[in-house]
């Protein structure tokens, strides 16, 4: 069984920063993408950053030169550094890897975090 606890979350004022952290646990073989998306009320789940593993960070262009993601593999854990935060950064963010759960399987699962929620107001 795998598992995501996303941890981080919380109340910024407008400018201020914010790192998210999200932890792998459970049995697999190897974990591919790990990324972030966020969602705000009555809108759908959007992408904002994903990092391949060996491979280069992708961002949205709402969070370019802001956010930064990085991962270190030897804690299965993907980080997500929000700098400059605004307003309408403000949503439940979720983690999501894409992971091999055997050697010799071809198709990846993916799994969510459960979500922590990044509130910016003054």
């Amino acid at each position: 069984q795998v598992q995501l606890v996303e941890s981080g979350g919380g109340l910024v004022q407008p400018g201020g920063s914010l790192k998210l952290s999200c932890t792998v646990s459970g049995s697999f073989f190897r974990i591919n993408d790990m990324g972030w998306y966020r969602r705000t009320p009555g809108k759908p789940r959007d992408f904002i950053a994903v990092i391949p593993s060996g491979g280069s960070a992708h961002y949205a262009d709402s969070v370019k030169g802001r956010f930064s993601i990085s991962r270190d593999d030897s804690k299965n854990t993907v980080y997500l550094q929000m700098n400059n935060l605004k307003s309408e950064d403000t949503a439940v963010y979720y983690c999501n890897v894409r992971l091999l759960e055997a050697a010799g399987i071809d198709y990846e699962d993916t799994y969510w975090g459960q979500g922590t929620q990044v509130t910016v107001s003054s």
